[in-house]
């Protein structure tokens, strides 16, 4: 199998999704290319990725948000478009739902794709996911590869320690193609 190979502007962008890079290198790469560094994981990727093909630096995707104060949220006040998870959001949350209140990835997953529903409907959605979550049965975003990889390996491997599961999951970033757990990764523990 291939080593993964340095990040740097000599690879073609088939190659560079052919292997496991770390956010922190992500960014340092746009900020020595002058690539803008915002967004998330997977949108960094897509646009190095680009960058690597044409040579061209892609712009970050801007979004105007409507302002919001606290005052201006009550249970029944829309979720506005463009939700950001900003203080006086997590006061008001904090205050119908208790001090423990914390924007979850499920919970900003769910605020950022229910526009216009109610503030009353996501403290409702928020004791949801959190039931959901004590029950497992919830899912791992795409960009969580590490965690994914985790769960996966404790489901076949009930007993073993998470150095272990740590161990495979360094092994197989390295290694060229997907990073999702095979039985075959346990090979790093010999």
């Amino acid at each position: 199998m291939a080593e993964r190979p340095a990040l740097d502007k000599t690879l073609c962008g088939k190659t560079f999704r052919d292997f496991y890079y770390l956010k922190d290198e992500l960014v340092d790469f746009c900020r020595k290319n002058g690539l803008p560094v915002s967004g998330g994981k997977i949108e960094i990727t897509d646009r190095i990725a680009c960058f690597l093909d044409t040579g061209e630096i892609p712009a970050a995707s801007k979004t105007k948000r409507k302002v919001v104060t606290e005052s201006d949220i009550t249970e029944n006040s829309k979720i506005e478009t463009d939700f950001v998870c900003s203080e006086k959001h997590r006061s008001f949350f904090k205050k119908h739902i208790g001090n423990g209140f914390s924007f979850n990835v499920a919970f900003q997953k769910w605020l950022k794709s229910n526009t216009g529903r109610t503030y009353k409907e996501a403290i409702a959605a928020y004791h949801q996911i959190l039931k959901d979550k004590k029950e497992g049965k919830t899912n791992i975003d795409k960009q969580f590869e590490y965690n994914t990889y985790i769960r996966a390996f404790f489901t076949d491997n009930r007993g073993k320690t998470l150095e272990q599961a740590i161990t495979c999951w360094k092994y197989k970033k390295q290694l060229q193609g997907h990073n999702r757990y095979e039985q075959s990764d346990l090979v790093a523990m010999d």
